[in-house]
């Protein structure tokens, strides 16, 4: 199948999947005698799991490990555990700091009323004042 049908099946954009491939997180490609990349199931299936591995917020190159561990099915998966508790310390530290941020937004907004002028806004105010 070409890129076109993989995009559609995978609800991955064209670009998306080139770039994969230029990461080498995709695996190389047959060309046609037209010299169109040309694509099987098992894109697809790699496909799918980097996807669903970017909507868990990893990154390319836990990705590209856990691909790796992948091709090892009998080795002991310590590693990929490592790797996920690794990667929740990491979500739960940003988590705080966004719940700082919407605190600090919050506090920003009580400043400020509608029913003031840009000249007299609180936001503006205590941004310039460095509050």
């Amino acid at each position: 199948m070409k890129i076109g049908k993989l995009a559609k099946l995978t609800g991955c954009s064209v670009q998306a999947i080139r770039y994969y491939e230029k990461e080498n997180l995709l695996p190389s490609t047959q060309r046609s005698e037209g010299n169109f990349r040309l694509y099987d199931d098992s894109h697809i299936e790699q496909l799918s799991f980097i996807k669903l591995c970017r909507g868990l917020d990893l990154s390319l190159s836990e990705i590209r490990q856990l691909l790796e561990l992948k091709r090892s099915p009998g080795a002991q998966c310590d590693e990929v555990n490592r790797m996920m508790e690794t990667h929740i310390q990491q979500v739960e530290t940003r988590i705080r700091e966004l719940m700082q941020l919407n605190a600090q937004l919050k506090s920003l907004r009580r400043h400020c009323s509608d029913q003031q002028t840009v000249e007299h806004c609180g936001i503006l105010q205590s941004l310039s004042s460095g509050q």
